[in-house]
């Protein structure tokens, strides 16, 4: 006895306005035009993660010296003078803002 079974095709919905997943150029990837929230419902980034995020490869970010060149040392003095005129703050999370996120210590 055979069984066939046919799953409906991830990249189709309803209608045309709905197709936010697609396969990418490169062969294992897929995109997707919007914000995808993991643990939430209201991503308000490209990618939000509420909760832990295990990465068992390399992380690449774009302050990584692996993606620089022409890395030179810089006038320590004239940099201090820089900071000195830099506003710092201290800030307190809005309460709302620390229960979606999870953060205790606002």
């Amino acid at each position: 006895q055979k069984f066939f079974f046919q799953a409906s095709n991830p990249g189709q919905f309803e209608n045309d306005s709905d197709v936010l997943w697609q396969r990418g150029h490169i062969p294992e990837t897929i995109i997707y035009h919007g914000r995808v929230g993991i643990n939430t419902d209201a991503p308000d980034e490209a990618l939000v993660v509420c909760g832990n995020a295990k990465v068992m490869g390399r992380v690449m970010h774009p302050s990584d010296s692996r993606a620089k060149q022409n890395i030179q040392e810089v006038d320590t003095n004239e940099q201090l003078r820089r900071i000195t005129k830099m506003r710092l703050v201290e800030y307190d999370y809005k309460p709302e803002f620390a229960s979606v996120m999870g953060i205790k210590d606002t």
